[in-house]
């Protein structure tokens, strides 16, 4: 073989990767948008974790903040509705699961899985009803919890499913207090 055949193939060799090396680099460049487009968008992002001050929310009121486009139910709990929570049996459940983001998903719905503190007096869920998605009333219904009036879910002072076609408890995000007046959602 001479000098200029192996001069030749090396320069083909080169040919190919040069081309190979740019259709790698023209075809990135045109999957790119079409791959980013499915990241979400900056305001979701924003609201992926917010948190909530609620020094102003007494004992027996509620607070509706709007995380991720849904609401959300924080409560301060009062001493009797705590105690009502606690006084059901779990044998008169139809959702015996806490439906707990913040649990294992096997923890049951007694109360202390469902409440976000150990007192048992601040209470966080989503605030849609497990049936189709409606919003429901609080301090409403059979059992002063939460009552939907499009189909007739009732809810306990626990945000457990009692009578109706919801099937589950109402849903608790990921939560927890970063101080003792605010609470991080995400």
């Amino acid at each position: 073989m001479s000098q200029v055949e192996e001069h030749q193939g090396t320069r083909r060799d080169f040919l190919y990767y040069a081309t190979a090396a740019a259709g790698v680099v023209v075809t990135g460049a045109a999957v790119w948008p079409l791959v980013n487009q499915m990241n979400p968008s900056a305001d979701v992002l924003a609201l992926a974790s917010i948190r909530v001050d609620v020094s102003a929310v007494s004992p027996g009121t509620q607070l509706t903040v709007l995380w991720q486009g849904k609401p959300v139910f924080i409560r301060a709990r009062t001493e009797a509705e705590i105690a009502a929570a606690n006084d059901v049996e779990m044998s008169q459940l139809p959702d015996r699961l806490s439906q707990n983001a913040n649990l294992p998903d096997d923890a049951d719905a007694s109360d202390q899985n469902r409440a976000l503190s150990e007192d048992g007096v601040w209470l966080v869920q989503m605030g849609i009803c497990t049936h189709l998605g409606c919003v429901p009333l609080g301090q409403a219904g059979d059992f002063n919890g939460w009552f939907c009036p499009c189909h007739g879910s009732h809810y306990d002072t626990a945000g457990r499913i009692r009578r109706g076609p919801a099937p589950r408890n109402l849903d608790i995000p990921v939560a927890s207090f970063v101080d003792e007046t605010t609470i991080q959602l995400g």
